[in-house]
């Protein structure tokens, strides 16, 4: 007579834990394989940072040519916080980010390597949910320590016309937070159009134009645009960075609402590319 074996709820989960831990480690493991994935975080590092230090640089060195106008006044108006992440260092992690995500999940497609890891692992989701926490884990540091390097690298320049702020001034910290998130909320995006349309070149671009030219069809002029407009990443990062700046607009928004943008695109984006192989890699 055999007696039937019941496994205890807390194994199980332990059990599922542990098999995601796995999957987690995996996908690691798969990201730093890549010749090509270090270069990408520092040709990207490198770009962003340079085009904000060079920015605070043209203003150091033009500086006596531009109409006299005291430090106060300059830092009162907000344009050390601006120059912290300038708007073509943005552009730049943008893009690059963007296609970063995308190529995380078309290469495995590419190789037919997702074959392998699906057949080993019947959870579709759960890989893609592994891939998605790890894509976001590395995408997230990369864009606090590119943010937190440029900050310095501006503000040090800054500082020969004393005209630099300290990381605890109005918004100086809130535009290092706002850059460096941009990073995984671009990934995320990239990730979620490679998971769906599965081509690499078809991703970048779709991706690439939701985060950077859709702001552009929106304007604040109205009001359904404005929330249209406020809605996506781009002009979310740019209210993040334009503290002790007066925009004017006809429809002001908050930080808080910015990061809620942010929030929403991420857990969008990683629920787009987790459900598309729901039952269509089955």
């Amino acid at each position: 007579m055999t007696t039937a074996t019941v496994t205890p709820p807390m194994a199980a989960v332990a059990t599922s834990t542990a098999r995601f831990r796995d999957l987690l480690a995996a996908e690691w493991l798969k990201t730093w394989s890549l010749r090509s994935t270090p270069w990408a975080y520092l040709l990207t590092a490198l770009a962003a940072i340079g085009f904000s230090a060079g920015q605070a640089y043209d203003v150091i060195h033009y500086w006596d040519q531009r109409p006299p106008s005291p430090p106060a006044q300059y830092i009162g108006d907000g344009i050390p916080v601006q120059m912290i992440f300038h708007t073509n260092a943005a552009t730049v992690l943008a893009i690059a980010l963007t296609a970063i995500g995308v190529v995380s999940v078309v290469g495995e497609y590419g190789s037919g390597q997702i074959r392998t890891t699906f057949a080993a692992v019947p959870a579709r989701r759960s890989v893609m949910a592994a891939k998605a926490a790890v894509l976001a884990a590395i995408t997230t540091v990369f864009g606090f320590v590119v943010s937190f390097v440029s900050f310095f690298a501006t503000q040090a320049l800054l500082d020969r016309r004393d005209v630099g702020v300290p990381l605890d001034h109005p918004g100086a910290l809130q535009a290092v937070i706002g850059s460096a998130l941009l990073a995984p909320v671009c990934a995320l995006i990239g990730f979620a159009f490679g998971a769906v349309l599965r081509h690499t070149g078809t991703g970048m671009f779709a991706g690439i134009v939701l985060v950077l030219l859709f702001p552009f069809f929106f304007s604040e002029d109205h009001h359904w645009s404005a929330i249209l407009n406020h809605a996506l990443p781009m002009p979310a990062w740019e209210r993040l960075t334009e503290a002790g700046f007066n925009r004017m607009s006809p429809y002001p928004w908050t930080p808080e609402g910015a990061f809620t943008v942010y929030a929403a695109w991420a857990v969008l984006a990683t629920a787009v590319g987790v459900m598309s192989v729901h039952r269509r890699d089955q």
